[in-house]
């Protein structure tokens, strides 16, 4: 067996066992009933501005319709007079960013899809004007090992951004695990956690 074929036979096994772990966490948040999830989105309010202190431009995200609630929190953000970055579709379907212009003008522009912003949309190195991150996630290890959801495009976005930026990824309480996550060569490590009540530094 080649070095190459040895790398192909980790990164199969490795992708299987994120997808189980996926699978799993996704019926978990299921079980959250919509009072349950409100008041966790209250409480992340306070959080967040927490770990954002004085970032004068983050970026973040529009949960859908399982994720950790941030449609209210991108209004708060920014009435606390920062500017916020939201993903979005750009040019030819590839992933981009654009600015928030308020919760009126975020729209759903396909099934599944989070809501966006209008306007320009913005490759990853807009990234290198934020000051802090919030990003998604279905698990996060207490090591920093992000599991998302497959896609890998965080990941990409992650190696642009600033050294030493804070960057934290939202997750419900029972996500933040002890044991290490599945990790291939293109993973990108998490310094922080961001539960509803509380920002948990990890092992990066």
């Amino acid at each position: 067996m080649t070095q190459n074929q040895a790398v192909d036979l980790a990164s199969e096994h490795y992708e299987s066992q994120k997808q189980h772990l996926r699978a799993l966490a996704r019926e978990n948040r299921k079980l959250y009933t919509p009072q349950q999830r409100q008041e966790l989105a209250q409480q992340w309010q306070n959080t967040a501005l927490e770990f954002l202190a004085e970032a004068k431009t983050v970026a973040a995200f529009v949960s859908t319709e399982f994720e950790p609630p941030t449609y209210e929190l991108c209004k708060v953000i920014a009435d606390n007079k920062k500017r916020l970055l939201l993903p979005k579709l750009g040019p030819r379907l590839t992933r981009a960013w654009g600015f928030f212009q308020g919760l009126d003008d975020l729209e759903q522009l396909a099934p599944g899809r989070p809501p966006e912003p209008s306007g320009p949309a913005f490759d990853n190195d807009i990234l290198l004007e934020v000051d802090a991150m919030i990003i998604p996630a279905l698990l996060v290890s207490r090591f920093g090992e992000r599991l998302g959801q497959g896609g890998g495009w965080y990941d990409r976005a992650l190696k642009v951004v600033r050294p030493n930026l804070p960057v934290a990824a939202m997750v419900f309480p029972q996500e933040l695990i002890d044991e290490h996550l599945p990790q291939d060569v293109h993973d990108v490590k998490i310094p922080y956690v961001l539960l509803p009540t509380e920002i948990v530094t990890t092992a990066v």
